[in-house]
């Protein structure tokens, strides 16, 4: 049999949770003995479903035998999904469910599966960390994800869930960079003045926003010479070794939430479903997980 080869389709360049997941989904595909190619969709879901519709509607013999797609914004693919499948290709999904997984599982007798974390209870966590820090209540400034991006509402949900009813939230978007979240919290805070710039904590939906949201308030507050709004603290999610985890070591964040590499997992269970001809699971769950504890984290 010829060896293996999967692409693995992720968002962007310029995140360091999908830098992760390309690191993953390679060091997976080592240690299963194929190969593996590794596409960027640059923020651009029209760019993705291209780039993978080409490969599909290739020549047979230059097709791969297996992709794996976290999808941009709140497409599940689902019509991408079913020209693999019709094409013999393996298909997973990451950080998203594949809800047709069991039709098309059906219909082709193809690996299709989903491999993600539980995005509701990643933004509870979340939620748990802030009523943790503020117990008394106060403001918070929230840096959520895109509109579109169905991780970013289910982040938000989870964490309305849990947040207590005496913090106040101040809602900015971002684009999961950290200088998406710098220019949106600088364009809030020269558009609210210097009088309505209460904050207690800010929290972002993932590490790189959060650090970008810290920098722009401590700008800010060197500007109108306000020691307090310079120090205050930040939680963050993805809590990838060599930033997120690093920065609440170091102090630099109050919390993270580590969300495990999804695309590393994916490409291990594709791997073994096209050698042994079996499917996995039609989802499989990963747990994230706070750090540092809840419990650990000391009030404001």
């Amino acid at each position: 049999m010829a060896k293996l080869r999967l692409v693995v389709s992720l968002i962007t360049k310029d995140n360091d949770y999908q830098v992760e997941q390309a690191a993953s989904a390679k060091s997976a595909a080592a240690e299963a003995g194929v190969d593996v190619e590794v596409l960027y969709a640059e923020n651009d879901a029209i760019t993705q479903s291209t780039q993978l519709l080409k490969l599909i509607q290739t020549e047979p013999v230059l097709r791969p035998h297996g992709i794996i797609v976290e999808p941009f914004g709140a497409t599940n693919l689902s019509k991408v999904a079913s020209a693999a499948a019709s094409a013999g290709i393996g298909w997973a999904l990451v950080n998203r469910v594949a809800e047709y997984a069991a039709e098309l599982r059906q219909a082709h007798r193809s690996a299709v599966f989903s491999v993600s974390t539980n995005q509701v209870e990643i933004g509870r966590i979340q939620g748990r960390q802030v009523a943790s820090l503020l117990p008394k209540g106060g403001s918070l400034l929230y840096i959520q994800g895109p509109s579109v991006s169905s991780v970013s509402a289910e982040r938000y949900e989870g964490l309305r869930a849990t947040l207590p009813a005496n913090v106040h939230v101040v809602n900015l978007k971002g684009k999961w960079t950290e200088e998406s979240a710098y220019q949106s919290v600088s364009s809030w805070m020269k558009l609210m003045g210097t009088q309505n710039c209460r904050i207690d904590l800010i929290t972002a939906q993932n590490d790189a926003m959060a650090m970008g949201a810290k920098k722009a308030v401590k700008e800010f507050a060197n500007e109108i010479d306000r020691d307090a709004l310079a120090n205050i603290p930040v939680t963050g999610c993805d809590g990838v070794p060599s930033s997120g985890q690093a920065w609440v070591r170091a102090g630099h964040m109050a919390a993270t939430v580590v969300v495990p590499a999804t695309a590393g997992k994916a490409v291990a269970l594709m791997a073994r479903a096209l050698e042994t001809h079996t499917s996995p699971a039609e989802h499989t769950i990963v747990s994230a997980e706070p750090l540092p504890a809840v419990e650990l984290l000391k009030p404001l």
